[in-house]
């Protein structure tokens, strides 16, 4: 089934075509990440050779990344990149720690996410995208909102009501701001950081980011103990995240998570949850204000949504297409790198122990040999009809294997929740006809604000 017949192509970086010497190498390692891959990336399965960071191999085929993320994951852990990056805040949270301390971690955490518990979550989720709605104040003259804003404003609000019992509410502001300013600053890749100098040696960019580390790191330490010591004195635990995180127990019999290890999960759900929510969000929306076709029929479904219904989910086919269209053009989290422990082989390359294996979203799910038109925005690739022709391993917004993200039911239900919620009232139109251009801060974010102009519909009995 196709909707339009020439689909809109976004725009991306310009590809190179002739490998980076160490330089421009490095600068653009700190700029923007995605603008290193070249032609050859998106054309062949993977490539093979040596850098600046030793061997390397990208893989870019189904097979190659169901071994690495699946099949041998236990050979290819987190590489010393990565920790020096987001180290200083989550070093203890599920997205970096390895092995006995990982599955310890996984095994707390997993019945907190589970369909049953994510059930639970619903109403509360649409009471907070209704409110937000409705602060617009949207009229039939239109409002030109920031949506980048607007929707971290907005996962903030549904992290802190639905995980931390609204203790948050009223800080989203704080929190954007600093979580700008470490993405922007701090989560570089610091040139310092390939060349691997010592941890002593100054990254400018973490001392520039200081600060937002620090208002991370006090005011969760302060909700953390607040919250502890509410439920030592007998206070009745609320029924979110935070409260099960300080009172799970290892079902093999180990100890809980500390107070340093709670404080870690809670940046990681906010940095790595909220934040790639309101990305796809942003994305989804920039999109549909450019294809109105795909604009009408995710508004006709939200007219039809109810919440309350136990499969709310199944009547919401483009909703979810769209979304998910969306997060393969612009993956939340773009790359992913792991470090080889042993010797193995990929693909039929052999590669040695501390290889490093990328692993990028943003080539896999653009690469020509794996999807038709890969640059274009084809929602219909992801209706219930054609989604069992998309590889499990082509696609993976939310990586895969033993370490898929914890929170990817979480994420799904609540974009959702929130674009029907925003389409049930509003026109999403575009204010310019310049392109936002994508660039990685962790996250795939814009270079610019991205503005658009939402209307109140006018409705037709």
């Amino acid at each position: 089934m196709t909707v339009v017949d020439t689909p809109f192509v976004p725009r991306t970086p310009a590809r190179r075509t002739q490998p980076l010497s160490l330089l421009p190498f490095l600068w653009i390692s700190w700029r923007d990440p995605i603008r290193m891959w070249s032609e050859r990336h998106f054309n062949e399965p993977q490539l093979h050779g040596h850098s600046v960071l030793g061997e390397i191999l990208v893989v870019s085929h189904p097979e190659g990344v169901r071994h690495v993320l699946t099949e041998n994951a236990a050979n290819y852990v987190k590489g010393d990149l990565q920790r020096r990056v987001l180290g200083p805040m989550l070093a203890e949270g599920l997205l970096l720690t390895e092995g006995d301390t990982w599955r310890r971690a996984r095994r707390i955490l997993a019945p907190l996410f589970t369909p049953a518990k994510m059930a639970t979550l619903n109403a509360r989720m649409a009471e907070v995208c209704h409110a937000r709605v409705a602060s617009w104040s949207l009229s039939a003259h239109g409002r030109v909102l920031d949506i980048d804003s607007e929707m971290s404003g907005l996962t903030f609000d549904i992290l802190s009501a639905t995980m931390f019992s609204d203790e948050l509410g009223g800080e989203a502001r704080g929190f954007e701001r600093a979580l700008n300013q470490f993405l922007a600053n701090g989560a570089r890749i610091d040139p310092l950081d390939v060349l691997g100098a010592p941890d002593w040696a100054p990254r400018l960019g973490r001392l520039a980011s200081f600060r937002s580390a620090r208002f991370f790191e006090r005011r969760v330490t302060r909700l953390v103990e607040a919250r502890r010591a509410h439920i030592e004195a007998g206070g009745e635990a609320h029924d979110d995240l935070l409260s099960a995180l300080l009172l799970a127990r290892d079902e093999n019999g180990g100890p809980g998570l500390s107070d340093e290890e709670v404080a870690a999960n809670i940046l990681t759900f906010i940095l790595a949850g909220h934040e790639t929510t309101a990305r796809a969000l942003g994305w989804t929306l920039h999109l549909l204000s450019r294809q109105p076709e795909y604009l009408a029929r995710l508004q006709a479904e939200a007219d039809a949504f109810d919440v309350s219904q136990p499969r709310w989910a199944d009547n919401l086919p483009w909703t979810r297409a769209v979304l998910e269209e969306t997060m393969r053009l612009f993956p939340p989290a773009p790359t992913m790198a792991r470090t080889a422990l042993a010797d193995d082989e990929v693909g039929g390359q052999k590669i040695k122990a501390g290889a490093t294996v990328i692993i990028s979203p943003w080539i896999l799910q653009r690469h020509k040999l794996l999807w038709d038109q890969p640059d274009a925005f084809k929602p219909e690739r992801f209706l219930p009809e054609n989604r069992k022709a998309v590889d499990r391993y082509a696609y993976i917004p939310f990586s895969a294997g033993p370490r898929v993200c914890i929170g990817a039911a979480f994420a799904i239900q609540e974009a959702m929740i929130a674009l029907a919620a925003i389409l049930r009232v509003a026109e999403v139109e575009a204010v310019t006809a310049v392109e936002p251009r994508p660039v990685h801060q962790i996250t795939l974010r814009s270079s610019q604000p991205m503005r658009l102009r939402l209307r109140a519909r006018r409705k037709t009995v």
